[in-house]
């Protein structure tokens, strides 16, 4: 540490309780008391260095030779840097150090010591050794330190201002260039580190790089601090280091930064090193001064940190502008956030939800703003799933948030309180093209139908909207196909698409073995084109088992949510048909009407003819009809005009061949043992449709056969 030693004189004062006596042998003649110290002191030596003392000795002269009293209780630095001060009057040594020369210089300036009254005042010593403590960082440092107890004077002379543009110049420096010695508040670390074995340090030198000076500001009080930061980005230091030197101020004076937000890892916070506890409105302020010397560029400061200050403004309350622009920060960068991060409990008193959904979804929006997404540059077509896996290795920001965005929405999907409207809101979001997979999406949805039970079919179709069933990978359509909790025209096309992209693959591979045939290279390099062939019919062999599942998987599908009674398929068969002027036309529509079937149930809806009304105007006979597997006599005795039974809503049998219909098991139970020629059918709403037994029950089975349908009656129906 650098001194300046002035005096050449022996020491002459001692102190008794709170007088200070000067040992000359000469009688004092003034006395200076400030605050409760008392200097009993003579006239010439102050008054020869201070036009201020010589002013006031002048003032209070009195011809009785009384002791003066001088009253300095204004002087910066107080009795202590009084008492150095007097003894440069007297000329007794002193030493000047880093710790005391800022309270002398303002003491000097206030009492007047320049050159106008002696040359070598005090005035001109404290400002050459001032000069010299800039030249080195740890004095400076240790100076700026002190100016906190004398802050006006030594803004006044600008000591405070020239301590911060020495140290802003130094750290944008190499430290190897200015003399920078240890420290004082790391030197017992440094101390601890170095381990001397058999006179040979074992500790090994660390290299900070340019972070060489964050703990050194580390202890600067938030005023000084901050106009280093200022002074440092004026003077063009590097974004990520001012960034670098903020996450170390905020972790020591803001304790609640190293405490623990997360759900998950609540056990795994460690205490941070902290300088003392300050009270929570003393961080608030703390805080919201940090969020504004942030640096405004993107991926200077990173993610987690920012996520953390956000948490920690909402548990200290800070202001909505302190927290928007936190809120702004994260979404600017939130490509770069971990799922984690961005779980942020909610720490209100009334609140819903487990997590702060609100604050992502603003987080989400600000991000998407940024992005200016005009149009998607991706078209959705049917590809094979190893392209789509292979698109997804060039990450770009977008798609990152999608992954980010679905695995926020399947750890919150949990949470009962979670409205649908916001799991909408935040999974459509994202547009489409910015999933190149879509199982994240997939999976949230499926959890929050397995937490939300009681939604309704609408609901659930309006939820699973937000996924793109062409874009499931295999394993996920997989089990998609077997889910329960997905409404049955999702299922559908989960299986549509996976046998679409299937066919793709085995055409691709048939053009792929044709190549192979017919190629000239191979032969070139002595390839043998038998082996290329070999994969191929072993890969579509592979992709034709991997058909056959997906059908049994359709077939258990088709049986679990639709299930058909021997009813049900009696009204199917006499379903209606189209009006043909031609028999060929007719029986051609009829083939047309079974084809279509395959496809789902609205072809059917729209066939408002029926068989009955076509038979009786065109004439056709009884042996035709049969051909198509028909045969039905619809009869109504108030209406008059035949029956029209759809394959949805059956009318309801209230009674059989005269016999009352007790239940659906019962009505089985009598058709099966009925040895009449007609089934006569009393429905709802005065309806009677009346079947031929025998061309009825030998048409069933053959359109059981031909739709895949196991049996004509379930075992539920069974007696």
């Amino acid at each position: 540490m650098a001194s300046m030693k002035l005096g050449t004189k022996p020491e002459a004062f001692h102190r008794e309780g709170q007088t200070w006596q000067c040992t000359t042998g000469l009688p004092s003649d003034i006395t200076v008391e400030i605050g409760e110290m008392s200097f009993h002191l003579h006239k010439f030596p102050l008054l020869s260095r201070s036009k201020l003392l010589a002013k006031q000795i002048g003032e209070q002269a009195s011809d009785d030779g009384s002791v003066q009293v001088l009253q300095l209780c204004d002087l910066p630095g107080g009795a202590k840097t009084f008492e150095l001060i007097a003894k440069f009057c007297y000329g007794v040594k002193i030493e000047l150090t880093a710790s005391n020369i800022v309270a002398v210089r303002c003491a000097a300036e206030y009492l007047q010591m320049n050159e106008d009254i002696v040359e070598g005042n005090l005035i001109s010593h404290a400002e050459a050794f001032l000069n010299e403590i800039f030249g080195n960082w740890t004095d400076t440092l240790n100076a700026l330190e002190t100016c906190d107890e004398v802050l006006s004077q030594a803004e006044e002379l600008r000591i405070v201002s020239r301590c911060i543009n020495s140290l802003a110049m130094k750290a944008c420096a190499d430290p190897q260039l200015f003399n920078r010695n240890v420290s004082p508040h790391n030197d017992n670390k440094e101390k601890e580190s170095k381990i001397l074995w058999n006179g040979i340090p074992t500790s090994k030198a660390q290299s900070l790089g340019d972070r060489w000076w964050y703990e050194d500001v580390s202890y600067l009080g938030l005023s000084f601090y901050k106009m280093f930061i200022q002074a440092v980005e004026s003077v063009g230091m590097k974004p990520e280091n001012i960034a670098g030197s903020l996450v170390v101020y905020a972790r020591k004076f803001i304790p609640l930064m190293n405490r623990q937000f997360s759900f998950k890892d609540a056990n795994s916070a460690k205490p941070g090193n902290t300088v003392s506890t300050p009270s929570e409105a003393d961080q608030r302020g703390l805080l919201e001064e940090i969020v504004e010397l942030l640096p405004c560029q993107k991926g200077v400061m990173q993610t987690k940190f920012l996520v953390r200050l956000l948490r920690t403004a909402m548990l200290l309350q800070a202001s909505p502008s302190c927290r928007e622009n936190l809120e702004k920060r994260v979404g600017a960068q939130l490509d770069q956030a971990s799922l984690d991060d961005l779980l942020i409990p909610n720490l209100g008193y009334s609140v819903e939800t487990l997590y702060d959904i609100d604050c992502f979804q603003r987080i989400l929006d600000y991000f998407l703003s940024i992005e200016q997404i005009s149009s998607a540059p991706y078209s959705p077509s049917i590809v094979d799933e190893n392209q789509l896996v292979e698109s997804s290795d060039s990450l770009t920001a977008i798609t990152v948030v999608a992954n980010l965005v679905d695995g926020y929405l399947a750890d919150v999907a949990p949470d009962v309180n979670f409205k649908l409207s916001k799991f909408q809101s935040l999974g459509s979001a994202v547009p489409d093209y910015a999933r190149p997979l879509s199982d994240g999406i997939y999976r949230a949805v499926d959890i929050y139908l397995k937490a939300h039970p009681w939604l309704t079919d609408l609901e659930r179709e309006q939820i699973c909207r937000l996924m793109n069933c062409q874009k499931l990978s295999l394993e996920a359509s997989t089990h998609a196909a077997q889910n329960e909790r997905l409404p049955l025209r999702v299922i559908v096309q989960v299986i549509f698409f996976e046998q679409l992209r299937l066919r793709t693959s085995i055409s691709g591979l048939f053009f792929i073995s044709e190549n192979l045939e017919n190629s000239q290279n191979l032969r070139q390099v002595g390839c043998a084109p038998s082996d290329g062939m070999d994969e191929v019919k072993a890969r579509v062999l592979e992709l034709e088992k991997d058909c056959q599942g997906m059908k049994q998987e359709l077939r258990k599908v088709v049986k679990r949510k639709r299930r058909w009674s021997l009813f049900g398929i009696l009204s199917f068969i006499y379903t209606q048909f189209k009006r043909h002027d031609q028999p060929h036309k007719f029986e051609s529509d009829v083939k047309y009407f079974e084809h279509g079937y395959k496809h789902g149930r609205k072809y059917m809806r729209g066939r408002k003819y029926d068989l009955m009304r076509l038979m009786t105007r065109r004439g056709y006979k009884t042996g035709y009809l049969y051909n198509c597997r028909s045969f039905v006599k619809a009869l109504n005795q108030e209406l008059g005009h035949p029956v029209l039974i759809e394959f949805k809503n059956t009318p309801q049998v209230h009674a059989f061949n005269g016999k009352p219909v007790k239940n659906l098991k019962g009505l089985a139970y009598m058709v099966e043992k009925c040895d009449e020629e007609f089934l006569k059918f009393h429905l709802e709403y005065e309806q009677i449709v009346v079947l031929q037994t025998e061309k009825a029950k030998a048409a069933t089975p053959d359109i059981l056969t031909t739709h895949c349908i196991p049996s004509a009656m379930f075992d539920d129906l069974k007696a």
